[in-house]
């Protein structure tokens, strides 16, 4: 089998394990979608879209058309990218989403009527160093959108919880977990530890599946919060997110391709 990674990073951990696991018994290819080149004939059986720029999107579009199997498709990783269409979907069918506004610019925020209570403001488009802050008063949003006022946003009423945020991956049809402390809580972000499955809430697993068909997501995340009891609040979805220091990922991948590969 020939197998194709989208990506500018094939020295991730969770890439480069699993070439390591493939290469015995298939041939992967790195396409480093910054520097655009023809795709090599024949075509590979599976391309892994671990990227998320223009020219990778594109780059995936053009192997859909001609047929390639390209995992995750190039429509459901750009919608993941905005976070508008992602709160649309996920309400439209039902998932337990954040309420979601969405303004064309932080400066039109700031300058129209006064928000009411903590909200959470967010960069529409998701990408690395985006804008993620919980804004308490006027004067707060002010500053945040004299820094960055031409930011189209979005604008999710604050959930209280308990201050953590659970990541929640799924690869096929495995799936992990962990939790840190949220970057909206007062002591800021704090170290990632590895959740066991046994430990999630009741249904919370059968809610991350959903998203995937909801999404259709092979490789995705989903970040939760509880707002007591169990109740999760689902606010981000992300397309193959790195998944790192996960036991089992790398091996969860590989065989998510091979099935892939043989469909």
């Amino acid at each position: 089998m020939r197998i194709a990674l989208i990506t500018p990073e094939p020295g991730h951990p969770l890439l480069s394990t699993t070439t390591a696991l493939l290469a015995p018994d298939h041939h992967v290819d790195v396409l480093d979608p910054r520097t655009p080149l023809p795709v090599p004939e024949p075509l590979a059986d599976v391309y892994l879209l671990k990227a998320r720029t223009p020219h990778a999107l594109a780059l995936a579009r053009d192997l859909e058309r001609r047929r390639a199997c390209v995992v995750n498709s190039a429509a459901a990783t750009a919608l993941c990218q905005d976070r508008t269409s992602m709160a649309a979907l996920a309400l439209g069918a039902g998932l337990p989403f954040a309420a979601t506004r969405t303004f064309p610019t932080l400066a039109g925020l700031a300058s129209g009527p006064a928000l009411s209570g903590p909200v959470v403001v967010k960069s529409r488009h998701s990408r690395r160093h985006d804008v993620v802050a919980r804004v308490e008063s006027p004067s707060h949003l002010r500053d945040l959108a004299a820094a960055h006022p031409d930011e189209p946003v979005v604008v999710q009423d604050f959930a209280p919880n308990d201050g953590w945020d659970h990541k929640l991956w799924a690869i096929g049809d495995r799936l992990f977990a962990s939790v840190r402390r949220s970057e909206l809580s007062p002591g800021g972000r704090g170290p990632t530890r590895t959740l066991p499955l046994d430990d999630l809430p009741p249904g919370w697993p059968a809610l991350v599946h959903r998203v995937g068909e909801v999404f259709s997501l092979d490789v995705y995340g989903v970040d939760i919060i509880d707002r007591g009891h169990g109740d999760p609040l689902i606010v981000d979805v992300n397309a193959f997110p790195g998944i790192r220091d996960q036991p089992g990922a790398p091996e969860a991948l590989a065989a998510l391709i091979s099935r892939k590969g043989r469909t």
